[in-house]
Formats: C-alpha cells, sequence, structure tokens
C-alpha cells in the first residue's frame, strides 16, 4: 500500500481543473505488461494538448508529475507512484500523411500503427515501427528503433509541452540523439512528430513488415507478460550473449525468469512482483558483471517507490 494514500483528497484539491479525468489511487498493473506494480496516486488522462499545457501550468511545482505510455518498456515498483501519474490517450492519437512523404502522429499513436499507415501512404522508411511494442511518445523519448534504424533516422520534428505548460517544436538535432537515449529536457512532455519517409511500394512496404512480424515471433517471447529488452546493448556487446554467457538464461526469482527463448527478455510467469523482476535483473546485471566485466544498463524504465524501502 502507498504510504500517500492518506493525503489522496488534499493532492487533489490541489490540482487545476481539467475536461480530461483525474482518477485517485489509479491501478497502474493493468495498464502495463509487466501487468505488476502499485497505483498511481493520481492519474490524469488529459482530453487534448491544450487540457494538458493548461494543467501543467496550474499544477503545483511541488506535485511530481510523471508521464507513461502504453506499458511495453515499463516497470512500476509494488509501491506505486506518488504525485500525478499523465497518461495520453485518444486525443494524442491521431497519424495524418502530410506532403513530400511525410506523416505526422500524435504520442499516444502505438508504433505499429504509424508503420501501417505508412505503408497504406506508400511511404518508405518506417518499417522498423512494426518491431517496437509501444507508442509514438516512447519512441521519442528513448530513441526507439529495430532492425537496423532508428528514431533518429527519421524524426523531423517533435512537438512537446513543458512543466510550465508551454509549448515547444524541437527539430532533430534538438532532440540530441544517441543509441537509446533523447537528450531533450526531463520534464517535455511529447505531443506529436513529424517522420520523413521515401516513396515506396506497397506491397513492398508490407512485405518488408511481415518480415519484421516474423521475426519477432520467432526469436522474442511476445505473447507473454514481458517488458520488451531489459537491458540496452553495451558498446561492442549483445545483451543477449552476454547474459547467456554469465549463465543467466531461465534464471528465475520468485515469479519472475529469464526467457529461455531470448534472455534480454524478462517474463512474469504469473505471480511475479515488480520486485521479483527488478532484483531478478540486479542479479543478472551482477552476473554479468562478474562474468565479462561489463555492467548492463537497464533499457527497461522503472518508476515508484518499493514496499520493501528499496530503489527510488
Amino acid at each position: 500500500m502507498m504510504a500517500a494514500r492518506a493525503s489522496l483528497p488534499h493532492l487533489l484539491d490541489r490540482l487545476p481543473p481539467v475536461r480530461g479525468a483525474l482518477v485517485a489511487d489509479a491501478p497502474l498493473a493493468p495498464l502495463t505488461w509487466f501487468r505488476v506494480g502499485g497505483p498511481a496516486e493520481v492519474m490524469f488522462r488529459p482530453a487534448d494538448a491544450d487540457d494538458l499545457a493548461s494543467f501543467l501550468a496550474g499544477c503545483p511545482a511541488d506535485v511530481t508529475v510523471t508521464v507513461i505510455g502504453v506499458g511495453s518498456n515499463l516497470l512500476v515498483r509494488d509501491g506505486g507512484v506518488p504525485g500525478v501519474v499523465i497518461r495520453l490517450g485518444k486525443g494524442f492519437a491521431q497519424i495524418e500523411t502530410l506532403p513530400g512523404q511525410r506523416l505526422r502522429a500524435g504520442t499516444a499513436a502505438l508504433d505499429v500503427a504509424v508503420a501501417r499507415a505508412a505503408q497504406e501512404a506508400g511511404i518508405a522508411g518506417l518499417e522498423f515501427y512494426r518491431g517496437i511494442p509501444g507508442s509514438i511518445g516512447g519512441a521519442l523519448r528513448m530513441n526507439g528503433g529495430a532492425y537496423g534504424r532508428e528514431t533518429k533516422d527519421v524524426l523531423v520534428e517533435a512537438v512537446a509541452i513543458d512543466r510550465a505548460g508551454k509549448r515547444h517544436v524541437l527539430s532533430n538535432a534538438e532532440m540530441e540523439y544517441s543509441y537509446r537515449h533523447c537528450g531533450a529536457a526531463d520534464d517535455l512532455i511529447f505531443v506529436e512528430a513529424v517522420f520523413q519517409g521515401a516513396p515506396g511500394d506497397k506491397a513492398e512496404i508490407a512485405k518488408r513488415m511481415d518480415e519484421i512480424t516474423a521475426s519477432r515471433e520467432a526469436t522474442q517471447p511476445i505473447r507473454t507478460r514481458t517488458g520488451g529488452s531489459t537491458f540496452k546493448n553495451p558498446d561492442g556487446h549483445k545483451s543477449w550473449q552476454l547474459i547467456d554467457a554469465a549463465g543467466c538464461r531461465g534464471l528465475k526469482r520468485g515469479g519472475a525468469q529469464v526467457s529461455e527463448l531470448h534472455c534480454n527478455f524478462l517474463l512474469n510467469t504469473g505471480a511475479a512482483s515488480a520486485a521479483d523482476l527488478e532484483d531478478l535483473g540486479e542479479e543478472v546485471r551482477a552476473r554479468v558483471k562478474a562474468q565479462s566485466g561489463v555492467m548492463l544498463e537497464w533499457e527497461i524504465r522503472r518508476i515508484g517507490t518499493r514496499n520493501d524501502g528499496g530503489g527510488a
């Protein structure tokens, strides 16, 4: 249980009026692919970008604001998330084709939906988004990529709203991208982006997307309770190879397990807690460090507090 629950009515009273929804003690586990974790002290689902900007402008500066997407690369700790958790919904999921093989997408749009929209418009170069199980907001924030391409290769510009409610338009260069990293300010909440593709044959684009789908299904445990790739690939290494060499394939802790199919994936076998998953990940990191001298860096985002006092 979250210690801050006693202050819930007080926190709601301090928040500005919205057109979207404000919900106290909102469950987060059902919103994540791992299906674990405690509640949000308050969940805010803005109606649109103006609603989001107005809320941020009026939200007290001492209230913690955390943004989540579709929960595909997210671990919510068992103690829940204090403050306000913002989740963008339908008002941020629009996708529009533009002249010159460009495409505009709201950040709640699924990566796969963007890939499909590009294919239907004969826009090549965005097929790799078929292989990323998340939304555009996450792809922008972590330079999401797969199958040889990254967001930095196709982004024209991104629109964001800061903690004061001010709107910003960032160019590709201003995103300061590197491998699985974005250098844009942490308080920016991305709301839409424009991508650049190239002329392409719809059938050929569809064929490439089918190949990506087949590859994922053959090599990744995509139909399980998982969070996608757990650790970033260190320079000159593949995380899964380091994990395998350290003897961690199939390793278990409580209800959590390292996937037998792809050992850079952690699984909730059905009864895992968030602590089980995080502690298993830390054990993997320690074993890899001892075996190879390489310290793996988490790719999965971990938020909230732990019931046992550990973590953030």
